[in-house]
């Protein structure tokens, strides 16, 4: 097996700040970023990692995230939820809050999600029926929630985040969310003829990490190599890894 190993700086990250800036919650959140930008990390990657094929929860590099900021049992890489949590902190202070919806799934997750999807489909063919799911799901070994570098926040539904509370989250998002390293990859295809699954704006990731990760997929991983679950077998003619793996924001690419 294949595993490289990287020495990460930790981006040295600044948010934005008002006449608020003397808010305990967000002197906090400027802490915890130049403590990370002080450090270097050592972030292992393999073939069975970028491909979800390990247990997280006895991971070194992964931790489980505080009931504070979830409603269920998440796990996130450890750089991903310093980041996190210095982000959340900072939103607060500007009257937004963050819950976690969703972070770190394995293959194991992966596979009960899409194939429960794969068994309930009606569509006419199995072609049919692949490209269904992946319009909001992704196929195992192809999913950056492998990684524990992204996140799912407050709501599945992109209906929630264009009025009200939503609008006023997803907005403090675009301004904000890069400070921290955190990027939506799945934006507006229509904008930008970003191919794969549809715009989530629930849907953000740590870049420092998922960019080292993401590379080195690119560079090990085809689509012959996923395997191991319904419908597997049209990895190839759908171009998985070009299609969705690669279908990302153009800005991540550029950062």
């Amino acid at each position: 097996m294949r595993m490289i190993y990287f020495l990460l700086p930790i981006l040295m990250l600044s948010c934005s700040t008002d006449n608020s800036s003397s808010n305990n919650q967000e002197a906090q959140a400027k802490e915890a970023l130049q403590s990370a930008s002080k450090d270097t990390l050592k972030v292992e990657v393999s073939d069975d990692f970028v491909t979800g094929q390990f247990d997280f929860t006895t991971h070194d590099d992964f931790v489980q995230v505080d009931p504070q900021y979830v409603k269920k049992e998440i796990y996130l890489h450890k750089k991903t939820y310093e980041a996190f949590k210095a982000m959340v902190d900072s939103a607060k202070a500007d009257g937004v809050t963050f819950t976690l919806i969703s972070g770190t799934r394995n293959f194991s997750n992966q596979k009960a999600i899409w194939e429960q999807k794969w068994n309930n489909s009606s569509a006419d063919s199995d072609l049919d029926k692949a490209l269904e799911i992946l319009e909001y799901s992704s196929m195992p070994m192809t999913s950056r929630h492998h990684w524990g570098t992204d996140i799912d926040l407050n709501n599945l539904n992109n209906s929630y985040f264009e009025k009200g509370q939503g609008k006023k989250e997803y907005e403090w998002l675009q301004e904000h969310a890069n400070d921290f390293g955190f990027y939506q990859p799945y934006t507006d295809k229509s904008q930008n003829g970003r191919t794969g699954y549809n715009e989530e704006k629930w849907h953000w990731s740590y870049l420092p990490l998922a960019k080292k990760y993401l590379a080195y997929y690119n560079k090990n991983i085809s689509n012959e190599d996923i395997t191991g679950f319904l419908g597997s077998n049209l990895s190839q003619e759908i171009d998985m890894v070009k299609n969705y793996v690669n279908g990302i924001s153009s800005k991540m690419k550029q950062e």
